[in-house]
């Protein structure tokens, strides 16, 4: 995972970005530029906001051209105001200006998740429930998305298909019913990976709890039926988790936690969100 030691596949990533950005060379730097040029890029915040994607911003320098030297001045999760300098990068321009955009890119991307990660966080402040992301991620950026998830307070979800079972509305069409989905699921997984059922209505909610699922989500549910049902749950088998999914927003998230769900869980996180405004301009530039 990122930060503890780079993956082959974020590498290749951004070998592959770094390629379809730069395609045959950065004709606009090299027709303007002097090959021995240096500069000193300074980084900064336009914007108010969480910080996510500095080490990637750092591997983009870094695998653009091995001798620039980028240095830090905030980490990934802290708050900064408009015009805080958030990075320094020295070396070749021709390499700095080939990096910038991409390196601009994933720092605004990621900050804005994380950003907007952080305002859900700090609406849900002194009840238990616990803030998820989902699978409604970019394609390709998924890994760096959910890093940005935790970066602002959040916690994430499974992370694909292939790491926990989630049964919903068309696997329980497909199956036959809820008992039947959660049976064949159980003889075929792992004792260790678990079985999430959503649930629509309080029948729905019973056949989950007889059915013996790991976690109930509740879908689109009014808060009085999600209390209700959060009550049956507990009352019927403390150890289930209960995770509220649907009609999530800053002005409804906190009276969710309040029917007592365990999880709730918020696509907007990593599909609606603003970037955060970030620059990178040049100074101090001198002959090699």
């Amino acid at each position: 995972m990122i930060l503890n030691g780079y993956n082959e596949a974020l590498v290749e990533s951004i070998k592959g970005w770094l390629r379809e950005d730069v395609g045959s060379g950065d004709i606009s730097t090299q027709a303007t530029i002097a090959p021995g040029e240096q500069s000193t890029g300074i980084i900064h915040a336009k914007d108010e906001g969480i910080i996510a994607g500095m080490p990637i911003a750092g591997l983009v320098f870094e695998i653009v051209d091995p001798s620039l030297i980028f240095t830090p001045k905030v980490q990934d999760g802290d708050k900064v105001s408009k015009g805080t300098i958030l990075a320094i990068v020295e070396g070749s321009t021709h390499s700095i200006l080939t990096g910038e955009r991409l390196a601009l890119n994933l720092m605004q991307r990621l900050s804005g998740i994380a950003t907007r990660t952080r305002t859900y966080v700090d609406a849900l402040e002194g009840l238990p429930a616990r803030l998820v992301d989902t699978r409604k991620t970019t394609p390709g950026h998924r890994m760096l998305e959910k890093y940005a998830v935790r970066t602002g307070g959040g916690h994430n979800h499974r992370f694909g298909l292939y790491d926990a079972v989630m049964i919903k509305d068309n696997h329980i069409k497909g199956a036959g019913g809820i008992a039947q989905a959660v049976s064949r699921a159980r003889a075929q997984i792992p004792h260790t990976m678990t079985i999430e059922v959503e649930t629509e209505n309080l029948q729905q909610v019973e056949e989950a709890l007889a059915a013996g699922a790991d976690i109930i989500m509740l879908d689109n549910m009014p808060n009085e039926l999600m209390r209700e049902a959060v009550k049956r749950i507990k009352a019927a088998a403390p150890h289930v988790s209960v995770e509220a999914s649907g009609n999530v927003n800053l002005q409804t998230i906190r009276s969710i936690a309040e029917t007592g769900v365990d999880l709730i869980s918020v696509g907007r996180l990593t599909y609606s969100f603003e970037n955060l405004d970030i620059s990178l301009d040049l100074n101090a530039k001198k002959e090699r």
